[in-house]
């Protein structure tokens, strides 16, 4: 899709209501067998059941409270007030990161949870398929990560009959179940009760009551969702977001009060073969198509109740990338308008999650509701903080900032009370892994910022000045005669250079037979240059030659390396041409040294003269991609301008065309001497667009075209990471394209 359909990608409350609600109302399928889990671990006693719906009760009151607080904070941020965004405005960056990192945490655990609920689900009708049940989980993560790789429209319509079909069933269901309790509620059928549930009736204490609440707050999951997505919602945007959020506390609070309240009068127990919800639809509908169609739905709804968290990861994501706090990749969407990188990154990170804890939903419970809360507690307190920001603006304070305040006021209050319930309860039980993460994650966010400030301050220090006269010292490697040699030649003899060298790789001199067959067809051009290697070490032999050439600072060193590609597809050839790649990479870190490339396919006609000799190719042309303007980009222009092709520009590729680029005026207040084209690229593919433009000027089989790419060279592997991979991707595109050279230049950051 290009960029200009993204409005035909935002979506109506009746799917935005799947899309962003599922893990909410999915939620409800858990949250009462959590209490009991914590009930019945506690006594054998019956008197336990009495608990249940006063707990439930307090979790509903708590749920609306959370909703009610988020339309506030929906309308305030119609643009998406997530927890992080919030925080960020209101509170300062180091809150706004901890309410990231708790976000980022809750959503992985939002997949691996409801995957894992779903597959218990599924499980509890076909217990055959128990064994299977990581398999299953993992299965299912990869189902619903290529769903949502396909589009957020696409999956919404997907998901929408699911969702829809979850929560008629389960209304259905507590109808039923209440109209049959008029007369005294059926008994669940007796099931193998959980290995940890107690064998005695002991007391049930405060304490034991407050950790039954803080695991039930499980319900609250995906609350916030809504207010993460309100872009993704057709206009007026907030006001349908608002509505959303309404209708889908509304449903998940009438589930959930209904499931608790059978499941209390129904005397059911917690079992590792049937759930609870199962073990409620098998005695309201007394087993038979009611129950299993219960199964079914709840078995979907579970498994597509991750799709939230597969739209806010990758939002989120792309947000943090956008500020620096997270690889830029993240921030870059695919050919379906989402955001591809951050889809696979957490359908990677919640499959890993599922294998380490087995796909056991009791373990990996147990780290779940912190991250939810403190990222509740301080999005709410950052709305008190705006609404007072709006108070202090006095008659042009924003409408109702009294009742909204108030709202986030309770909000703020009441989640920090259930957080700090949640830490003592859960902590010792596996709460401490997140506790322990999310400063961690806050961590890797500021060392992110600080990297990519420091490169930005690199980059724009105006250490290298526009234009000059510059000399190009050419070094060709020549490690066999055969075409590509031919063509390196040639394409050397078209740039003009200050001086040529041509090096052979052999362990003592270059043999007669070997000079004179050089000499036949090189009329002109120096003898081949022994070049002594050691052991195989080609390129340690090549750092040393360029080295010992003598040049300024601003010269530069062209190591010309011809190559026959016989290799069909780039995995083939790395795999092939190891020590060709590698010779390419570490060249890069050598100073003023520019990597050419100079391809010549198997079996491609390499054109020679009556003599004998290369043609020297009659007109050449320097193409410059460039991707902003900084010291990396004057060089690379500098370069192309010291090759004196016939013809030499440089080319911006618009990833997004709505957005007007700024780099015309930057380029013009540096006074570039070249020209700067704009070129759309709609689909954020660069391939059609980068191929159009270099074979629009080599459609003419009298022209080369040189393309010259600017190349970060980091010292710290790990920052080879943090930067878009751009260089990689220009140098595989155009190793296939004929009549196509490609020159690397390299700009060293200097970063500790």
């Amino acid at each position: 899709m290009a960029s200009q359909r993204l409005e035909h990608t935002l979506l109506p409350k009746i799917l935005a209501l799947p899309v962003f609600s599922s893990d909410a109302l999915s939620s409800v399928a858990y949250a009462t067998e959590e209490i009991l889990h914590v009930l019945l671990g506690a006594t054998l006693a019956a008197y336990a059941y009495r608990y249940v719906m006063p707990i439930a009760a307090a979790i509903a009151i708590l749920m609306a409270i959370v909703v009610a607080s988020y339309r506030q904070t929906v309308r305030a941020y119609p643009n998406g007030g997530g927890a992080y965004i919030v925080s960020k405005e209101n509170l300062g960056t180091i809150p706004g990161l901890i309410a990231a990192g708790a976000l980022l945490t809750d959503y992985v655990l939002t997949v691996a949870v409801s995957i894992v609920a779903g597959v218990f689900a599924l499980t509890s009708a076909a217990t055959s398929l128990l064994p299977y049940k990581v398999e299953l989980s993992i299965g299912f993560v990869i189902f619903i990560t290529l769903a949502n790789l396909r589009g957020v429209r696409e999956s919404g319509t997907l998901f929408a009959f699911p969702t829809y079909a979850f929560i008629v069933s389960i209304l259905t269901m507590v109808a039923i179940g209440l109209a049959r309790c008029v007369g005294g509620c059926p008994l669940a059928e007796p099931v193998p009760p959980a290995a940890d549930l107690a064998k005695v009736a002991g007391p049930v204490g405060l304490f034991i009551v407050l950790r039954a609440f803080s695991s039930g707050s499980t319900a609250l999951t995906g609350v916030e969702a809504i207010s993460n997505g309100v872009p993704a919602f057709r206009r007026p945007q907030a006001r349908n977001a608002a509505e959303t959020l309404a209708m889908m506390g509304a449903i998940a609070i009438t589930m959930f009060l209904g499931i608790s309240f059978l499941a209390s009068r129904m005397h059911v127990t917690v079992s590792d073969e049937r759930s609870v919800v199962a073990q409620v639809a098998h005695a309201t509908f007394g087993g038979g198509i009611g129950f299993y169609l219960v199964q079914i739905f709840t078995t979907m709804i579970l498994v597509l109740a991750a799709n939230t968290s597969y739209q806010d990861f990758p939002r989120l994501s792309a947000i943090l990338a956008r500020d620096r706090f997270m690889p830029r990749q993240f921030a870059n969407r695919g050919d379906r308008l989402v955001f591809s990188n951050g889809v696979i990154v957490l359908a990677a990170l919640a499959i890993l999650l599922i294998v380490v804890f087995d796909a056991d939903l009791t373990r990996l419970i147990q780290l779940y509701v912190v991250g939810v809360f403190t990222s509740f507690t301080l999005s709410q307190t950052g709305m008190v903080r705006h609404w007072l920001k709006e108070k202090e603006k006095g008659e042009e304070a924003e409408k109702g900032w009294r009742r909204s305040i108030v709202i986030n006021s309770i909000g703020a209050l009441t989640t920090f009370v259930v957080l700090i319930v949640v830490l003592r309860t859960k902590f010792s039980h596996g709460a401490w892994i997140v506790v322990v993460a999310m400063p961690l994650l806050v961590l890797m966010f500021r060392s992110i910022h600080r990297h990519y400030l420091s490169v930005m301050a690199e980059l724009r220090r105006g250490r290298v000045t526009v234009g000059g006269e510059r000399e190009n010292h050419v070094v060709l490697l020549v490690r066999d005669l055969d075409a590509a040699a031919v063509e390196a030649l040639g394409y050397v003899r078209a740039i003009r250079p200050t001086d040529v060298r041509a090096i052979y790789p052999c362990s003592d001199l270059v043999s007669a037979e070997i000079q004179s067959r050089w000499r036949s067809f090189a009329i002109g051009a120096p003898d081949l240059e022994p070049l002594p290697t050691r052991d195989g070490d080609l390129l340690g032999a090549v750092q040393a030659f360029v080295r010992g050439i003598p040049a300024r600072r601003r010269d530069f060193i062209t190591l010309v390396i011809p190559e026959v590609v016989r290799e069909s597809g780039v995995t083939s050839y790395v795999l092939r041409r190891r020590s060709l790649v590698r010779l390419k990479a570490g060249l890069l870190r050598v100073p003023n040294v520019v990597v050419t490339d100079v391809p010549v396919h198997a079996g491609e006609r390499v054109e020679v003269g009556t003599d004998g000799r290369p043609l020297i190719p009659r007109r050449t042309v320097a193409l410059t991609f460039v991707s902003a303007v900084n010291d990396a980009t004057v060089r690379a222009v500098n370069y192309a301008v010291s090759l004196g092709a016939a013809e030499t520009r440089a080319i911006y590729f618009d990833l997004d065309p709505d957005q007007p680029p700024g780099i015309i005026e930057e380029w013009a207040e540096r006074g570039l001497p070249v020209p700067l084209d704009i070129v759309e690229a709609p689909f954020r593919d660069l391939t059609g667009p980068m191929l159009e433009e270099v074979r629009r000027h080599t459609r003419r089989p009298d022209t080369l075209a040189i393309v010259v790419i600017p190349e970060f060279v980091v010292t710290k592997w790990r920052h080879q990471l943090l930067h878009n991979q751009n260089a990689l991707f220009v140098k595989r595109l155009f190793l296939f394209e004929p009549r196509c050279v490609l020159s690397s230049v390299p700009f060293a950051l200097e970063l500790t």
